[in-house]
């Protein structure tokens, strides 16, 4: 089943972790200290409405958007931290992230939505805001139009001269098991709880059959009737590009729906299930499939976490003014 953009939308909670938070988060890591939320307050003030204004109207057009964006700041961050590297288009001398490892096939998408946000930065402030704090903000304004949290969000990040395609190829997969998954997060210096809390992003959004066929058809650990019915959608071979929800209760709020499905046997993809199979992470499944406000705390919490991973600032990197290609 796809998701429309004629479903309906959660409503936005008004969800706020205290500046606080964000302060201690990024005190605690003291390379990133230079990261705070007030950063434009002076040079950019309204670069919060503005990522604000787009958003929404993008979310509203397609809720699909909202999940597009949370994933491209992950996969961002993750390689070689929340640079914006992701965003350069592929040149003909150097080939760029988006068609490396997962982000290739179009699996990764909203570039234009991060586009209109910085034209209409770029008109109220040139050369002022970093993409990769323009995305920062996006993937936190995705997050609470779609009934999650907001948070103060860290900023002062700057861009990436060069893609890292061969980083993008090392992204998590959907087939790792939980030992495999908590190995990648701690070499970001991401804790297992981080794991457990950013993996409820995928409350909303899809995933294509060839990532989650080996789960349904093969894993002892996946509900009968749930791999009985996934497999209606993905068959043994062929239909490698057939869409489901990772989240089929409630595919377009973000909730804590993610962990009610684990406690069932319901993750669509392998690695989502670990996170349920007898583990180390398995009492947090169960706070936050009974406690939505937990998950909310802890996963605006592990969201600050994700931006303080090896970002670029002070004289590093550049403000780039378009985010697909270096400045010249």
């Amino acid at each position: 089943m796809a998701v429309s953009s004629s479903a309906p939308r959660a409503t936005p909670r008004p969800f706020l972790l205290p500046l606080l938070l964000a302060a201690s988060a990024v005190l605690a890591r003291g390379a990133h200290a230079q990261l705070s939320a007030g950063f434009y307050s002076a040079s950019c003030p309204t670069v919060h409405g503005a990522v604000r204004q787009v958003m929404s109207q993008a979310v509203m057009n397609d809720t699909r958007t909202g999940a597009a964006i949370l994933r491209l700041f992950f996969h961002d961050c993750f390689v070689n931290g929340c640079d914006a590297s992701l965003l350069l288009d592929d040149t003909a001398t150097t080939p760029g992230e988006k068609s490396s490892g997962p982000n290739a096939g179009g699996s990764t998408f909203g570039f234009d939505v991060i586009d209109n946000i910085k034209t209409q930065v770029e008109a109220a402030c040139p050369g002022t805001v970093s993409c990769a704090d323009i995305l920062a903000l996006a993937a936190r304004d995705s997050v609470n139009l779609l009934g999650g949290p907001s948070w103060a969000v860290p900023l002062g990040r700057r861009d990436a001269t060069a893609p890292d395609p061969d980083g993008a190829r090392t992204l998590p997969g959907p087939d790792l098991d939980l030992a495999a998954l908590v190995s990648a997060f701690a070499a970001k210096g991401l804790t297992p709880r981080d794991l457990a809390a950013l993996s409820g992003a995928h409350t909303v959004g899809m995933a294509r059959c060839v990532q989650f066929r080996t789960h349904v058809y093969c894993d002892a650990n996946v509900s009968p009737a749930f791999a009985s019915q996934q497999r209606q959608l993905c068959p043994a071979s062929g239909g490698d590009a057939s869409l489901a929800p990772l989240d089929p209760l409630t595919p377009n709020e973000f909730d804590n729906g993610y962990y009610r499905n684990l406690m069932t046997g319901a993750g669509l993809l392998r690695s989502d299930q670990e996170l349920f199979n007898n583990g180390q992470v398995d009492s947090l499944v169960r706070l936050y499939s009974a406690n939505p406000a937990a998950f909310s705390a802890d996963f605006a919490a592990s969201m600050i976490n994700l931006g303080n991973v090896s970002p670029l600032t002070s004289s590093s990197g550049e403000i780039r003014l378009d985010c697909r290609k270096v400045n010249s």
